[in-house]
């Protein structure tokens, strides 16, 4: 548990307005232990790199992405059967930011002094509808959620800080010691096929304008008037609405993080500028490991695909499935099987848990069977799903790090940073006098 003086620092975390947090919000790149060797804002810090503590770091966590409660569902649907509920939803958990159709398929990546983590968390259970009540609930979470925050390494990533790794601009800041990067990522497999089967379920059939075809094999549910005649959804329509969809998630996750460092006093920023292929592992044979998730190569790509990481987060494509029926299939068990979010069973938010889900929507075998075709299509036409996007998606993630006030008092006008990051050593760390002041 959290020592008493972090218990006062949550308290008053949790009583900080989320207007001054709004308002207050700046990109602090200047961190304790940088140094700009040149230009009209050249400063070299006095004070030695100074990394988050444990419960710095898991308060991020926490706020940005962690468990809130029960998601509440979609109440209502035109599409489907009469009188039935409705099954877009793939998990029953909702989290500190939204996701498409309650997908929920994220995790994030953090890196720090101590080590490279992955967050478990997408597959757990909540305990109520609200799971923050108080400060107390934010300790307990924090506790909760901790065994699920796996290391995967007991040092550091490093991107080297040049063409083509970091943008020439991001060099003397990035992923320096003592800086905790949290950096959210999508399961773009998962929602695509919860974006195929949306819009198979609204009686579309799924084409594509490029290759002047319909995918799949769609006769059985045209001939069991589930699809309709004259009704059609291009593939790269879909996955474009299903990037959308992800990119959204990810980066207001990465903007949770960034404005709860606001009101704790930490600076940093929300970024892109690590190359994303370089975070994940494309450039693992020139020596930069990156995360060491797996890639698939074609001449014809752009640039390679990251399938997941062995282990720790595998999305429903070869090698994790052996081909895309069964994936189909295992995506219909993510929400009608023994774990499923809609299995009666299952527990969730409402007050007739097992009547809701009972009466909530099913796919047909056949309905099931057809999705199998066309992602297997997809892939085979493709080499890769979904055809036009990642399979692991990474968009904005956020730098944290302990500011240096004086770089600040040097440079700028007041009011460049908040009093919470006046105060903040004295809050969280229990230290006299103001980070880097003169």
């Amino acid at each position: 548990m959290t020592s008493p003086d972090h218990s006062a620092a949550l308290k008053g975390l949790a009583k900080f307005p989320l207007l001054d947090a709004l308002f207050g919000r700046r990109s602090r790149r200047f961190g304790v232990g940088m140094s700009i060797p040149d230009g009209p804002l050249a400063y070299t810090s006095k004070l030695p790199p100074q990394p988050l503590s444990e419960i710095e770091r898991a308060v991020l966590v926490a706020v940005g992405t962690g468990i809130s409660g029960w998601n509440l569902g979609i109440p209502y649907t035109e599409a489907g059967e009469a009188d039935t509920g409705c099954n877009y939803t793939v998990r029953p958990i909702g989290r500190t930011y939204p996701s498409g159709a309650a997908a929920h398929g994220s995790e994030i990546l953090i890196n720090d002094d101590s080590g490279a983590y992955i967050t478990r968390f997408r597959d757990l259970d909540a305990g109520a509808i609200q799971e923050y009540g108080g400060v107390e609930d934010l300790e307990r979470l924090t506790e909760f959620l901790r065994p699920h925050i796996i290391q995967l390494s007991d040092r550091r990533i490093e991107f080297p800080p040049e063409y083509p790794y970091v943008a020439s601009h991001n060099r003397w800041v990035a992923n320096k010691p003592g800086s905790t990067l949290i950096i959210p990522i999508s399961d773009q497999v998962e929602s695509t096929f919860n974006q195929l089967w949306i819009r198979t379920g609204e009686g579309a059939v799924i084409t594509d304008p490029k290759k002047g075809r319909v995918l799949g094999d769609p006769g059985e549910l045209i001939a069991a008037g589930v699809i309709k005649p004259g009704r059609s959804a291009p593939l790269s329509v879909i996955e474009g609405n299903s990037r959308t969809s992800t990119t959204a998630e990810l980066s207001i996750a990465s903007y949770n993080v960034h404005l709860v460092m606001q009101a704790m006093g930490l600076g940093g920023w929300l970024f892109s500028g690590i190359n994303t292929q370089a975070i994940l592992g494309a450039f693992a044979a020139k020596g930069v490991n990156g995360y060491g998730f797996r890639f698939d190569r074609k001449d014809e790509w752009v640039q390679p695909n990251p399938v997941g990481l062995d282990g720790f987060f595998e999305p429903l494509i070869p090698p994790y499935v052996p081909n895309m029926h069964v994936a189909a299939e295992r995506f219909a068990e993510r929400k009608f099987g023994p774990r499923g979010n809609h299995n009666p069973q299952r527990p969730g938010p409402y007050a007739d848990n097992g009547g809701v889900k009972a009466r909530t929507d099913r796919y047909s075998p056949a309905f099931v069977r057809y999705l199998g075709t066309l992602a297997q299509d997809i892939y085979d036409t493709y080499g890769k799903f979904p055809a036009t996007q990642p399979s692991v998606g990474v968009a904005a993630y956020t730098q944290a790090h302990h500011i240096d006030l004086g770089f600040y008092d040097t440079h700028y006008k007041e009011g460049a940073y908040l009093e919470t990051h006046a105060q903040h050593q004295r809050v969280w760390h229990g230290a006299d006098g103001e980070t880097g002041g003169d």
